[in-house]
């Protein structure tokens, strides 16, 4: 029994179906003045990277202050825009039993995201699964770049030993994290990564969903 599982958010517990990146440019532009063109590739980043990357691409100068702008930017739209979240957006097949399953057997759950913390609360609590997951205890966009660098943080506010967590999450970089941090990885292939290539990036286990919460749980609980 792990004493502890981070779960990554975006495709892994829900999918925004698009609003996501819609309130990311109209937080972009309303930082930077500059309407967004294209995005920086955001599978498995971090929103400091995503933005940074993003900014060289439209010719904008980036620095922390800007990052610190755009996190509150960022994090105010979701808030704004969280009905419209709600109504276009869903939690994952399964997602809420799997996480209601874990906390009935006692397993603390936070959360591993790229994402800032403002707009982590809010994706999480639009699909009511904020109810299971000790958000204090998770890492964020504005605690670093890699995943690695989250993951540790996160055990460190826990308290608890890498060996002793399970994180989960749908891309290789999650897993190569995972791996880097000391954790156990079971990767879920509901984002644009298959299964095979989840198990070719070293993951320690697999899952095509969370629509089964028997399998979620045997695959956490191993």
């Amino acid at each position: 029994m792990p004493d502890l599982v981070l779960w990554d958010i975006d495709h892994t517990l829900m999918a925004t179906r698009g609003v996501g990146g819609e309130l990311w440019a109209e937080a972009f532009e309303q930082v930077t003045g500059v309407p967004l063109r294209e995005q920086a590739s955001v599978t498995g980043s971090t929103e400091r990277v995503i933005l940074r990357e993003t900014a060289r691409l439209h010719g904008v100068d980036y620095d922390g202050e800007l990052f610190t702008r755009f996190a509150d930017a960022l994090g105010a739209v979701h808030v704004r825009r969280a009905a419209e979240l709600r109504e276009r957006g869903h939690a994952l097949p399964g997602a809420a039993a799997a996480l209601a399953a874990l906390a009935e057997r006692g397993v603390r759950q936070s959360v591993v995201t790229g994402n800032v913390r403002s707009a982590a609360e809010v994706k999480v609590a639009v699909f009511g699964l904020d109810a299971y997951l000790l958000l204090d205890d998770g890492a964020y966009g504005e605690d670093g770049e890699e995943r690695p660098e989250l993951l540790r943080q996160a055990l460190a506010r826990a308290g608890v030993a890498a060996h002793d967590a399970v994180f989960l999450g749908d891309t290789p970089a999650d897993v190569a994290g995972g791996r880097a941090a000391g954790v156990r990885v079971v990767a879920v292939a509901t984002g644009k990564t298959s299964a095979a290539d989840l198990r070719a990036a070293g993951t320690d286990g697999v899952l095509d969903s969370l629509a089964d919460t028997a399998r979620v749980l045997k695959a956490i609980l191993a």
